[in-house]
């Protein structure tokens, strides 16, 4: 039978009812397991993040399960040893922080109690009392918040079952992932529409594109900032410094929060720390010295001008995937804004050169 012109027309306009419905039962399915999603998506993401040295390797005449076996052992036996070095310091500074957040508080309460009393006679009494109250109670509610937060992650059942998952799940996901990189590639292109297969690829090179200026580059950017101000805070004899610097390069990656996160809280404890404004000084300097490396040689050199991410596109994707998935939100959020990212400048692209837009 010899389709018509209103045969195509008919079955073109309702391809896209079919492709909203295949995405609404996708992104439905998601949520649904996204409890069981952690170790399958950190593993994605790990195959992501090392293809590039696998594909090196088998230039060098390594077979691909070799180049991946090679890659995937090296990559979890130096994460092994950084956390066995790093996470018992981290938790030591951790408890020492909250053990010495009453001194801190005690000490503001010293310098500045006629300062402060004198502003707390200007509130309203109730004011005045609520202030008070949640002051006495901050670092009793502090201890008590952590102490929860440890024995939800020991006692619960689940933590452990998830846990288990992540460290033995991960690296299989990861190798499995990673030795099937481009037979994966090759079979996802083949099952695109063949009409608008070279457009959905263009989009999909673009997305790479992306996604590997930033999840690629500002993974690096994030460790060698981490280290650099754990190493820079320490050596100045900051208190916490590791678990500063670490926690300041981690959240590098949302633009800005890092930066001030870090020198709200490392300048705070210095100044109770030092007990003068010239101790403060050295601090700064770290965080001055960081500055200037990340905005012109760390960042140019590994990100680059090519990420196309707005830096309130990617807080708003990372706050929206933590709402919806949690830490698994948080790991996909940024791929999952770039995607969008792309195909809304696909879609203005379309509506600039069309009738809608061109139309008086």
């Amino acid at each position: 039978m010899i389709k018509t012109k209103d045969d195509y027309k008919i079955h073109n306009g309702k391809s896209w009812i079919f492709w909203l419905t295949i995405g609404i039962i996708f992104l439905v399915f998601i949520y649904l397991i996204r409890s069981v999603l952690l170790p399958f998506v950190l593993g994605t993401l790990i195959a992501y993040f090392l293809d590039p040295a696998a594909d090196k390797l088998e230039k060098y005449k390594f077979s691909r399960t070799l180049a991946t076996s090679t890659i995937i052992l090296s990559f979890f036996i130096i994460i092994g040893l950084l956390s066995l070095l790093i996470i018992p310091t981290i938790f030591n500074q951790i408890s020492g922080l909250v053990t010495d957040l009453p001194t801190y508080l005690k000490e503001v309460e010293i310098k500045y109690e006629k300062q402060l009393f004198s502003w707390l006679g200007t509130l309203p009494h109730n004011y005045t009392e609520s202030i008070k109250s949640a002051a006495t109670n901050f670092s009793g509610v502090m201890v008590k918040l952590a102490g929860d937060m440890a024995g939800g992650l020991f006692l619960s059942g689940m933590a452990v079952v998830n846990m288990l998952s992540l460290i033995l799940i991960t690296p299989v996901v990861a190798f499995y992932l990673l030795r099937d990189w481009d037979v994966v590639k090759f079979r996802f292109f083949n099952l695109l529409p063949r009409k608008h297969e070279a457009i959905i690829h263009e989009q999909l090179m673009l997305i790479d594109a992306t996604l590997a200026g930033f999840i690629r580059g500002q993974i690096n950017v994030c460790l060698l900032l981490g280290a650099f101000y754990a190493i820079g805070l320490s050596l100045v004899g900051l208190k916490f410094g590791i678990l500063i610097g670490m926690a300041t390069g981690i959240l590098v990656i949302l633009p800005y929060v890092g930066l001030l996160f870090g020198m709200a809280t490392g300048l705070t404890i210095a100044f109770f720390q030092f007990g003068t404004w010239e101790g403060v000084i050295p601090v700064l300097l770290v965080f001055i010295a960081g500055q200037v490396l990340e905005g012109n040689f760390i960042t140019p050199k590994l990100v680059g001008e090519k990420v196309g991410l707005h830096p309130v596109w990617i807080i708003f994707g990372l706050l929206a995937g933590a709402a919806l998935f949690g830490f698994v939100g948080v790991l996909i959020a940024v791929p999952v804004s770039a995607v969008i990212g792309v195909v809304i400048r696909f879609a203005l692209t379309r509506y600039l050169a069309s009738p809608y837009y061109q139309s008086v």
